[in-house]
């Protein structure tokens, strides 16, 4: 079961890294805290590529470095913690993306973030 949903979650991982850096960049965009751009040295869209390499490699890492599979999965959970300010930003800020277009669903998918955090830490574990 741990291999099965590491291996989901490294497919995920690339298909969203994907989607950020080609069809899903302006959606992406929308979770891109203003803080941020106002801060760093770059816009919405470089956050948007950026963080779409990133989680590519986070993918790719699930699948051809097993011996770093607990590294990474500690990384990618830690990930998934950063990126969760954009998420309430999204919430907050009213901003439409992913089909989140009412209050309501931008607030629900707040909830699965933490899912994402367990996720990425219990599938790179060793079982014991």
């Amino acid at each position: 079961m741990r291999t099965a949903l590491r291996w989901l979650l490294a497919g995920a991982m690339i298909f969203a890294g994907l989607s950020h850096l080609f069809w899903a960049r302006r959606d992406f965009q929308a979770q891109v805290p203003d803080l941020v751009v106002e801060k760093l040295p770059i816009d919405r869209d470089g956050v948007v590529v950026a963080s779409g390499a990133v989680e590519a490699l986070f993918g790719l890492a699930l699948l051809t470095l097993p011996r770093e599979r607990g590294r990474v999965g500690a990384l990618l959970a830690a990930f998934f913690v950063a990126v969760f300010p954009g998420n309430i930003d999204q919430w907050r800020r009213r901003r439409s993306a992913f089909g989140l277009d009412t209050d309501r669903r931008r607030f629900v998918r707040l909830f699965f973030q933490p899912v994402l955090v367990l996720w990425a830490w219990w599938s790179t574990r060793a079982a014991r």
